[in-house]
Protein backbone atom coordinates (compact mmCIF):
# COMPACT_ATOMS: atom_id res chain seq x y z
CA UNK A 1 0.00 0.00 0.00
CA UNK A 2 1.40 3.39 -1.02
CA UNK A 3 1.91 5.82 1.86
CA UNK A 4 0.88 9.31 0.80
CA UNK A 5 1.99 11.55 3.65
CA UNK A 6 2.56 15.30 3.73
CA UNK A 7 3.93 17.01 6.85
CA UNK A 8 3.75 20.79 7.20
CA UNK A 9 5.78 22.68 9.82
CA UNK A 10 5.86 26.39 10.54
CA UNK A 11 9.36 27.76 11.25
CA UNK A 12 10.61 28.28 14.81
CA UNK A 13 10.42 31.59 16.63
CA UNK A 14 12.31 34.35 14.80
CA UNK A 15 13.65 37.61 16.19
CA UNK A 16 10.67 39.38 14.60
CA UNK A 17 8.29 36.96 16.33
CA UNK A 18 10.03 37.63 19.63
CA UNK A 19 9.50 41.39 19.21
CA UNK A 20 5.95 41.00 17.80
CA UNK A 21 6.93 42.54 14.48
CA UNK A 22 5.39 41.96 11.07
CA UNK A 23 7.98 40.00 9.09
CA UNK A 24 6.66 39.35 5.62
CA UNK A 25 9.65 39.10 3.31
CA UNK A 26 12.10 40.33 5.94
CA UNK A 27 14.69 37.68 6.75
CA UNK A 28 15.30 37.45 10.51
CA UNK A 29 17.09 34.45 11.96
CA UNK A 30 15.75 32.13 14.65
CA UNK A 31 16.03 33.07 18.31
CA UNK A 32 17.49 30.57 20.78
CA UNK A 33 13.91 29.58 21.54
CA UNK A 34 13.27 29.10 17.82
CA UNK A 35 16.30 26.83 17.57
CA UNK A 36 15.05 24.81 20.56
CA UNK A 37 11.59 24.57 18.99
CA UNK A 38 13.01 23.29 15.70
CA UNK A 39 15.18 20.71 17.45
CA UNK A 40 12.21 19.56 19.52
CA UNK A 41 10.02 19.31 16.43
CA UNK A 42 12.63 17.07 14.84
CA UNK A 43 12.81 14.90 17.94
CA UNK A 44 9.03 14.56 18.09
CA UNK A 45 8.85 13.58 14.44
CA UNK A 46 11.60 11.01 15.07
CA UNK A 47 9.81 9.64 18.15
CA UNK A 48 6.60 9.32 16.13
CA UNK A 49 8.41 7.30 13.48
CA UNK A 50 8.38 9.82 10.64
CA UNK A 51 10.88 9.47 7.81
CA UNK A 52 11.01 11.59 4.68
CA UNK A 53 12.02 11.18 1.07
CA UNK A 54 11.91 14.84 0.05
CA UNK A 55 11.59 18.29 1.63
CA UNK A 56 10.46 21.71 0.46
CA UNK A 57 11.06 25.12 2.01
CA UNK A 58 10.98 28.82 1.21
CA UNK A 59 13.78 31.18 0.25
CA UNK A 60 13.83 32.73 3.75
CA UNK A 61 16.41 31.87 6.40
CA UNK A 62 14.05 31.20 9.30
CA UNK A 63 12.32 28.40 7.40
CA UNK A 64 15.54 27.00 5.93
CA UNK A 65 17.27 26.88 9.30
CA UNK A 66 14.25 25.25 10.93
CA UNK A 67 14.29 22.57 8.24
CA UNK A 68 18.03 22.01 8.63
CA UNK A 69 17.64 21.51 12.40
CA UNK A 70 14.68 19.14 11.97
CA UNK A 71 16.52 17.04 9.39
CA UNK A 72 19.59 16.83 11.62
CA UNK A 73 17.48 15.37 14.43
CA UNK A 74 16.00 12.86 11.99
CA UNK A 75 19.42 11.83 10.70
CA UNK A 76 18.45 13.10 7.26
CA UNK A 77 20.86 15.99 6.73
CA UNK A 78 21.58 14.87 3.16
CA UNK A 79 17.89 14.71 2.16
CA UNK A 80 16.97 16.43 -1.11
CA UNK A 81 15.58 19.91 -0.36
CA UNK A 82 13.81 22.09 -2.90
CA UNK A 83 13.50 25.83 -2.25
CA UNK A 84 10.92 28.11 -3.80
CA UNK A 85 9.73 31.69 -3.39
CA UNK A 86 6.22 30.33 -3.82
CA UNK A 87 6.50 29.12 -0.20
CA UNK A 88 7.68 32.50 1.12
CA UNK A 89 5.70 34.32 3.78
CA UNK A 90 3.11 36.76 2.47
CA UNK A 91 4.48 40.21 1.69
CA UNK A 92 3.29 42.59 4.42
CA UNK A 93 4.34 45.69 2.47
CA UNK A 94 4.43 48.82 4.64
CA UNK A 95 3.65 46.80 7.76
CA UNK A 96 6.90 44.82 7.53
CA UNK A 97 9.21 45.65 10.43
CA UNK A 98 6.50 47.38 12.45
CA UNK A 99 5.47 46.25 15.90
CA UNK A 100 1.85 45.10 15.79
CA UNK A 101 0.83 47.60 18.49
CA UNK A 102 2.51 50.38 16.50
CA UNK A 103 0.56 49.30 13.43
CA UNK A 104 -2.71 49.27 15.37
CA UNK A 105 -1.99 52.79 16.61
CA UNK A 106 -1.36 53.99 13.06
CA UNK A 107 -4.20 52.26 11.18
CA UNK A 108 -6.61 51.08 13.88
CA UNK A 109 -7.27 47.73 15.54
CA UNK A 110 -9.95 46.56 13.11
CA UNK A 111 -8.01 47.46 9.98
CA UNK A 112 -4.87 45.68 11.16
CA UNK A 113 -6.92 42.61 12.09
CA UNK A 114 -8.41 42.58 8.59
CA UNK A 115 -4.95 42.75 7.03
CA UNK A 116 -3.69 39.95 9.27
CA UNK A 117 -6.60 37.53 9.26
CA UNK A 118 -8.95 38.14 6.34
CA UNK A 119 -8.62 36.47 2.97
CA UNK A 120 -8.97 39.46 0.66
CA UNK A 121 -7.68 42.55 2.52
CA UNK A 122 -4.39 43.84 1.07
CA UNK A 123 -1.96 45.67 3.39
CA UNK A 124 -0.44 48.75 1.73
CA UNK A 125 2.22 47.62 -0.71
CA UNK A 126 1.80 43.97 0.26
CA UNK A 127 -0.16 40.79 -0.42
CA UNK A 128 -3.53 39.53 0.77
CA UNK A 129 -3.83 35.91 1.81
CA UNK A 130 -5.65 35.37 -1.49
CA UNK A 131 -2.62 36.66 -3.39
CA UNK A 132 -0.37 34.37 -1.36
CA UNK A 133 -2.62 31.44 -2.27
CA UNK A 134 -2.47 32.44 -5.94
CA UNK A 135 1.27 31.70 -5.98
CA UNK A 136 1.40 28.87 -3.47
CA UNK A 137 -1.51 26.61 -4.43
CA UNK A 138 -0.41 26.20 -8.08
CA UNK A 139 3.14 25.41 -6.89
CA UNK A 140 1.71 22.85 -4.48
CA UNK A 141 -0.41 21.29 -7.24
CA UNK A 142 2.45 21.17 -9.76
CA UNK A 143 5.48 20.38 -7.58
CA UNK A 144 4.50 18.98 -4.20
CA UNK A 145 1.24 17.04 -4.62
CA UNK A 146 2.58 14.80 -7.42
CA UNK A 147 5.50 13.77 -5.19
CA UNK A 148 3.12 12.90 -2.37
CA UNK A 149 0.85 10.92 -4.71
CA UNK A 150 3.86 8.95 -5.94
CA UNK A 151 4.38 7.84 -2.35
CA UNK A 152 7.27 10.12 -1.44
CA UNK A 153 6.99 11.06 2.23
CA UNK A 154 7.19 14.83 1.97
CA UNK A 155 8.07 17.54 4.49
CA UNK A 156 7.30 21.24 3.93
CA UNK A 157 8.72 23.89 6.28
CA UNK A 158 7.36 27.36 5.61
CA UNK A 159 5.54 30.28 7.25
CA UNK A 160 2.38 31.10 9.14
CA UNK A 161 0.49 32.70 6.29
CA UNK A 162 1.85 30.68 3.39
CA UNK A 163 0.86 27.55 5.30
CA UNK A 164 -2.53 29.06 6.18
CA UNK A 165 -3.24 29.42 2.47
CA UNK A 166 -2.28 25.78 1.90
CA UNK A 167 -4.37 24.59 4.86
CA UNK A 168 -7.31 26.53 3.43
CA UNK A 169 -6.87 24.65 0.16
CA UNK A 170 -6.38 21.20 1.70
CA UNK A 171 -9.16 21.56 4.29
CA UNK A 172 -11.51 23.24 1.79
CA UNK A 173 -12.09 26.19 4.13
CA UNK A 174 -14.12 29.23 3.27
CA UNK A 175 -12.71 32.76 3.32
CA UNK A 176 -14.55 33.25 6.61
CA UNK A 177 -13.21 30.05 8.18
CA UNK A 178 -9.57 30.75 7.35
CA UNK A 179 -9.66 33.89 9.51
CA UNK A 180 -9.64 31.60 12.56
CA UNK A 181 -6.69 29.47 11.41
CA UNK A 182 -3.46 30.08 13.33
CA UNK A 183 -0.28 28.01 13.31
CA UNK A 184 2.07 28.28 16.27
CA UNK A 185 5.81 28.29 15.68
CA UNK A 186 6.96 24.75 14.80
CA UNK A 187 3.40 23.46 14.88
CA UNK A 188 3.26 20.23 12.88
CA UNK A 189 0.36 19.27 10.61
CA UNK A 190 0.24 15.76 9.17
CA UNK A 191 -1.95 14.99 6.14
CA UNK A 192 -2.56 11.58 4.63
CA UNK A 193 -4.18 11.18 1.23
CA UNK A 194 -6.01 8.51 -0.73
CA UNK A 195 -5.09 7.43 -4.25
CA UNK A 196 -7.30 10.16 -5.73
CA UNK A 197 -5.54 12.89 -3.75
CA UNK A 198 -8.34 13.45 -1.25
CA UNK A 199 -7.40 14.02 2.40
CA UNK A 200 -7.98 10.88 4.47
CA UNK A 201 -7.01 12.34 7.83
CA UNK A 202 -5.20 15.22 9.46
CA UNK A 203 -3.21 15.41 12.70
CA UNK A 204 -1.96 18.50 14.52
CA UNK A 205 1.05 18.33 16.85
CA UNK A 206 2.42 21.14 19.03
CA UNK A 207 6.07 20.98 20.05
CA UNK A 208 6.82 20.85 23.78
CA UNK A 209 8.88 24.05 23.72
CA UNK A 210 6.06 26.57 23.73
CA UNK A 211 6.42 30.02 25.22
CA UNK A 212 4.83 32.11 22.45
Amino acid sequence: MTERTLVLVRHGQSYDNEQDLFSGLRDPDLTSQGVAEAIQAGRQLLDLGFRFDLAFTSELARAQRTLTLILAELGLSTLEVRQSGALNERDYGELAGLNKEEARGRWGVQQVRLWRKSYDAVPPGGESLAMTADRLVPYYAQEIAPQVQEGKRTLVVAHGNSLRSLVMHLDKLSAQDVADVHLATTQILVYRFDEAGAVLDKQSILTDVRRS
